[in-house]
């Protein structure tokens, strides 16, 4: 209780020193705060939508652009949106669900992406939130919309009528040289992925220090604690059909085969290749649409987007952890009960707390001081 009660001291003084005009505090025992800031150190910060050119473009061929929001230039947020992902005919077809461009699988344009369209100032685009980590960062934004985790570099005729093009890769790689050329004085980089963005987070968090070696690079990847290292779906997917294994740098695959070369294995193979990197997740213990799209390598049915029958996703998240630490390489992770998705773009990215200690808190110290000890839930269900 009195650890509790200093924590809430705590939060309120730095409230209070970020102009917060409106702090709520329920009872039995949890607090939501719903903090407002009355003043930013940036206060005209806007988006910019950049197109990039060159060999950049989405799954469908249209133009791809990036979003830009200059606050201090000394400290740089980029953020790889999930946008879902495909490999077959039918999941990578271009139909349209609901939103222009977006299907059931994944985004296959960019109609209807970006940071003002999606998220409305919510979430961790809520910049003038006093409890925002991220509150007075530079942002580039990165859409997700070629279906391959910001990871393809691959055209794939998956029909007579559908081709489709895996180009993140060199999307992702495009953003992350922009950002090395508009904020070269960055000292801080952190690179935050959201679900599929999250899959080549680490990736791209060794690649930011490739490109800005004097910053420190931090990476926190949000929902994809769940991927397995399973050698079929390395070699079929990540390999034959997103061409990603042959796209990367040789530090990224360094050792590994193609089979070999699985989703946990990018945080191993980043930590190995950057010692200093601060490698973090998150995930919610069973988080329903976290795995969905690879229930082929699971068991169970793997026709449909159902959760998998009978998996136990939180000893998955576990064991993926275990395995990347294994390798001498650690990983800073929280991990939160239930069912839970969304996280970014919702107010519960500052409600969230597990064992007396805040997400939004938890996050400050990974990207300000010390790395912070784990937090994992006790009762996950």
């Amino acid at each position: 209780m009195a650890e509790s009660r200093r924590r809430t001291l705590d939060v309120r003084r730095r409230a209070v020193a970020a102009g917060v005009t409106a702090i709520a505090v329920v009872g039995g025992g949890i607090a939501l705060w719903l903090t407002v800031a009355d003043n930013t150190a940036y206060p005209d910060a806007a988006w910019e939508r950049v197109v990039l050119g060159g060999d950049c473009h989405c799954a469908d061929g249209s133009e791809f652009a990036i979003w830009d929001r200059l606050a201090d230039p000394t400290r740089v947020v980029l953020f790889l949106n999930g946008g879902g992902v495909c490999w077959d005919e039918t999941s990578c077809a271009f139909t349209s669900a609901g939103p222009p461009g977006e299907s059931d699988f994944y985004a296959w344009n960019q109609q209807s992406d970006g940071p003002g369209d999606n998220f409305d100032e919510e979430g961790i685009f809520d910049f003038n939130n006093g409890s925002n980590p991220f509150v007075d960062y530079s942002f580039i934004y990165v859409a997700g919309c070629t279906g391959d985790a910001h990871l393809g570099s691959a055209s794939q005729t998956y029909s007579d009528t559908l081709t489709v093009e895996h180009n993140g890769y060199t999307n992702g790689t495009a953003a992350l040289d922009r950002l090395a050329e508009h904020y070269p004085d960055a000292a801080q980089v952190v690179v935050i992925g959201k679900t599929a963005g999250s899959i080549a987070a680490p990736l791209y968090g060794g690649l930011a220090a490739d490109r800005l070696p004097d910053a420190q690079v931090t990476v926190f990847g949000a929902q994809s604690g769940a991927w397995p290292d399973h050698p079929d779906f390395n070699l079929e997917i990540l390999d034959t059909t997103w061409g990603a294994y042959d796209a990367m740098p040789g530090w990224a695959v360094e050792g590994l085969a193609a089979r070999q070369w699985g989703v946990p294995t990018f945080w191993s193979q980043a930590g190995l290749h950057h010692p200093d990197l601060v490698l973090s997740r998150f995930d919610f213990a069973y988080d329903p649409h976290a795995a969905v799209e690879i229930t082929g390598w699971e068991s169970g049915d793997p026709t449909n987007l159902d959760p998998v029958p009978n998996s136990d996703e939180l000893a998955v998240i576990d064991a993926n952890e275990e395995a990347i630490e294994a390798t001498g390489v650690t990983v800073h992770s929280y991990t939160a009960p239930g069912e839970g998705h969304g996280l970014f773009e919702f107010e519960d990215f500052y409600r969230i707390e597990v064992n007396g200690i805040q997400l939004v808190d938890w996050l400050g110290d990974l990207t300000t001081g010390d790395p912070p000890a784990d937090v994992h839930c006790d009762d996950c269900t």
